[in-house]
């Protein structure tokens, strides 16, 4: 076997094992939140800050790694949301094309709305759109964006649920409900090197409002 193919092995292998660890992680935090989500969040990240620092997948550059460490909002109990119904959106049109999100890169990833939340926040009630992954392996998505991004967080948002890289803090199948923490509010990999291509928000999913919980950059 060449050294090129060698390399490209051992790269899959790298990026299997990150997603098995991220995928651990969650399930993990939806284990332990069940009855003390502060301490699923505490784990989340230690473990999601030394994968970042540790491991040869991580979005942080290498020159970079060693060093990492990453910055968090207080955790805030009122931003945390059990059982968020899920309002179906109405079905598109069969000749509908599908959805394509804001990209940070040249790729073009297609999406389809499947419903919005509504969260109850302590400045009063905003509406999300949810959003699910039609191709790379399928999976809910649910961007934002909110008063914070350019100064505290990442300019083009974050990041609540991205399941089909694990990304996911658990619902509830028979009530039609799922879980949403900001605290648990993440950046895009294109935050930290603009080698990634990243879907981001649509204009729907802007917030009005800051969001002062989760990952920050500042």
């Amino acid at each position: 076997m060449g050294v090129a193919a060698t390399s490209a092995t051992t790269e899959l292998l790298a990026l299997a094992d990150w997603r098995r660890r991220v995928a651990d992680l969650f399930s993990e935090v939806r284990s332990v939140a069940h009855e003390d989500p502060e301490r699923a969040w505490d784990a989340w990240r230690a473990r999601r800050d030394d994968l970042f620092r540790t491991h040869p997948q991580s979005p942080v550059p290498p020159a970079d790694r060693a060093g990492f460490v990453g910055r968090y909002f207080d955790y805030d109990p009122r931003l945390r949301f059990d059982r968020v119904a899920v309002d179906p959106a109405p079905p598109p049109s069969p000749d509908a094309l599908p959805l394509a999100l804001p990209n940070s890169g040249s790729d073009s990833l297609a999406f389809r709305r499947i419903g919005s939340l509504e969260l109850a926040l302590p400045v009063g009630a905003r509406r999300l759109s949810l959003f699910w992954m039609e191709g790379y392996a399928g999976g809910l998505f649910l961007p934002f964006r909110d008063a914070t991004n350019g100064a505290q967080t990442y300019a083009a948002g974050r990041y609540l649920l991205d399941t089909a890289k694990s990304g996911d803090l658990g619902g509830d199948l028979g009530s039609g409900t799922i879980t949403i923490d900001f605290n648990f509010a993440y950046q895009p990999s294109c935050a930290f090197d603009p080698r990634w291509a990243c879907p981001l928000a649509p204009p729907e999913n802007r917030l009005d409002i800051p969001i002062e919980a989760g990952e920050r950059i500042a």
